[in-house]
């Protein structure tokens, strides 16, 4: 399993990529979902970019931001594998955290000002719960795309580890076993991804007494 051939030493480097990712996604999103929901001027002109952000192809944008990393001196191979990966992570979340917050009614809200509830205690009570349906939703779709991204990001960069690597090394070696190899265990490790994401749900909504 350690062999440098093997699937298993492979797909653990893609996805050490994808949780860097997926974690810089996270964060991205749910912070631009606070701001949006608070502000309406971050609502006017931050959402309108960020869906236009995702028209353009990824496959177009990952060996720019390859070059722009190596131009600023961010060596190493993870960190440009992550940033594609966040790229594509963040919308789903952005999306949903925006629709999450904004699902309590007014007659809630009105419930918590006329107990003099500031802004955070509303958001820590009421608006927070109320949008862990929707976060953990969009998790499940934000792994796998970050999976894609620092596959994607794999083939640009040289690589010779991660499982976009041995996807581009059977395909220049004329192997399509080792393509079709990778290709099944990088949808073996999108369903355990999406499984874990799953078993972190599961435990939050009964920590925070919300129904299953």
């Amino acid at each position: 399993m350690t062999s440098k051939r093997s699937l298993v030493y492979h797909g653990f480097v893609t996805f050490k990529g994808t949780m860097m990712g997926f974690g810089l996604g996270i964060i991205a999103g749910v912070l631009l979902a606070m701001a949006i929901v608070r502000f309406r001027v971050m609502d006017m002109s931050v959402m309108p970019w960020a869906i236009i952000s995702q028209t353009i192809p990824i496959v177009a944008l990952a060996p720019m931001i390859i070059t722009l990393s190596s131009q600023l001196g961010l060596e190493g191979r993870d960190l440009p594998k992550a940033i594609i990966a966040a790229y594509l992570s963040f919308f789903p979340v952005l999306v949903s955290m925006v629709k999450g917050l904004r699902s309590p009614d007014q007659m809630q809200l009105d419930l918590l000002k006329t107990y003099g509830a500031s802004e955070a205690a509303t958001f820590l009570k009421l608006r927070l719960p109320s949008s862990m349906p929707y976060f953990f939703a969009s998790l499940k779709v934000a792994v796998a795309a970050a999976l894609v991204g620092t596959i994607v990001g794999e083939l640009p960069t040289g690589a010779i580890e991660g499982l976009g690597a041995r996807m581009l090394i059977g395909s220049q070696f004329g192997e399509p076993l080792i393509m079709w190899a990778s290709l099944f265990a990088a949808a073996f490790l999108a369903g355990l991804l999406i499984v874990a994401v799953g078993v972190v749900e599961r435990v939050a909504r009964r920590r925070l007494g919300v129904p299953a």
